[in-house]
């Protein structure tokens, strides 16, 4: 009779998972926020680890956590084995070409940028269903289980990347506030709108055209860029237009530009992959039309 003797078992995936996150980022909290779910269950993930390991593998304080010896000797040996297993499942996915194709985007960008831009996808790749999903900072490209992401960069993270143009911004408002912009100083006597994400938008521009003007910055500040540029096209204020994000409204004739003077940023909307996509996919014949859009 055979004899099958039980065989040790190894930590669970999900412990594993945790302690890299948390040592990556510094914390159980943002390791929770990555992984979509809550700190306690990252604490309890890590002592599961430990307690299979004989040994801590974070040192607890009142200000919060940092990675013992082992788990500082350790810590980059899990992050290059879930690189590589992230880089293995994306293979998988660029091998299989799925018709669902799953793109991260910045809020602003999705909404102003690429949803005018659907339609004509659709009708070119009736074959693909597209999901959307608008985040604020880039995913980890060999992490999470995204085909392409487009934000606005200055330091690429790696991967198979496309410009679709530099970031420029110069004030934009509806026509007939321009009517009462004769000069820069004119601004004073507007609520000069911004974003959240952005908020030197307006300084840096100043800075850059008019470096001699003394000029205030008043106005509403909002999370949504999209809600700040519906408000300029309402006649509400002055809005810092980023050229990418309004160029429709110019366009129509919603916006205008009242000065002359623009400002490139240090940065790029860039169209990321994890991997290159094969000649004639899905993916590589969606890349082409959002560049050429561009």
């Amino acid at each position: 009779m055979a004899i099958v003797p039980p065989r040790p078992k190894g930590p669970p995936l999900n412990a594993l998972r945790a302690f890299e996150a948390a040592a990556r980022l510094g914390g159980f909290t943002k390791a929770a926020d990555e992984l979509c779910v809550t700190p306690g269950a990252i604490t309890q993930h890590i002592k599961t680890l430990e307690t299979w390991a004989g040994a801590p593998l974070f040192n607890r304080q009142p200000q919060g956590v940092q990675l013992s010896p082992l788990g500082h000797k350790i810590a980059a040996e899990f992050s290059a084995a879930f690189d590589r297993l992230g880089q293995a499942v994306q293979a998988l996915r660029t091998e299989a070409a799925p018709q669902l194709v799953q793109i991260a985007a910045l809020p602003s960008i999705a909404q102003l940028w690429l949803s005018p831009r659907l339609p004509a996808i659709r009708k070119a790749l009736p074959e693909v269903t597209l999901s959307v999903t608008a985040m604020e900072t880039p995913p980890n490209m060999l992490r999470d289980p995204f085909d392409l992401t487009i934000f606005f960069s200055d330091e690429p993270s790696g991967g198979s990347l496309f410009s679709l143009g530099t970031d420029v911004i110069f004030p934009v408002c509806a026509p007939e506030v321009a009517e009462g912009l004769q000069h820069v100083k004119d601004l004073a006597n507007y609520p000069m709108i911004g974003d959240a994400s952005w908020a030197n938008d307006w300084q840096i521009w100043l800075r850059a055209e008019h470096p001699k003007l003394s000029v205030s910055v008043k106005g509403p500040t909002y999370s949504l860029y999209s809600l700040a540029v519906d408000e300029a096209v309402n006649g509400a204020g002055v809005l810092m237009g980023h050229e990418t994000l309004v160029r429709s409204h110019l366009k129509a004739g919603r916006l205008v530009a009242p000065f002359s003077g623009k400002v490139s940023l240090e940065r790029s909307l860039l169209l990321a992959l994890a991997h290159r996509p094969k000649p004639g996919s899905t993916i590589s014949r969606l890349c082409d039309m959002l560049v050429e859009a561009a």
